[in-house]
């Protein structure tokens, strides 16, 4: 797996991965993302902020993410354990033609090593509390929920795991 900031190249792709991602995810009644989030100026200002990481396995986007210091005001809702030392991820993404081939597990990995490298002690993160496969890639990942915030889709853990 090759790892790198995501650009404006990538875009396309990018947007082309979330429409997948979200049909696969209503296969399975699961209603988290739509038209309205995420969009692709959201993955925009990622780009422009330097907060957007591609996976490439090969020449095929197998996932990307977003990590950076910024959360809604929704993650005042959590009791968090690991103070001021953490880095949040969002938006992270495993194309539906890599799922089920620990390509999730090994970029998770990659994001807590690249956090951990950083500088910073802690990782927090939401999850739908409607999408199993998310949540089971978490918790087996040692991530524990600390609260939960209350979106437009619905209900969504708070998570967090020390580094």
């Amino acid at each position: 797996m090759k790892y790198r900031l995501g650009t404006m190249q990538d875009l396309d792709g990018i947007c082309l991965l979330i429409k997948d991602a979200i049909v696969e995810m209503e296969k399975h009644d699961i209603y988290q993302w739509d038209e309205i989030y995420p969009a692709r100026s959201d993955f925009e200002e990622d780009i422009n902020n330097k907060n957007l990481f591609v996976a490439y396995e090969g020449d095929k986007l197998a996932a990307f993410y977003v990590i950076s210091n910024e959360s809604d005001e929704q993650y005042n809702n959590a009791n968090w354990l690991f103070g001021d030392s953490y880095y949040v991820l969002h938006r992270f993404c495993v194309s539906p033609m890599m799922q089920n081939k620990g390509v999730g597990k090994t970029v998770l990995t990659h994001i807590e090593n690249q956090i951990k490298e950083m500088g910073y002690d802690a990782v927090r993160l939401d999850t739908f509390t409607k999408n199993p496969f998310a949540q089971r890639l978490y918790r087996h990942h040692g991530y524990e929920s600390r609260g939960f915030a209350d979106w437009r889709k619905g209900r969504f853990d708070l998570m967090e795991k020390k580094l």
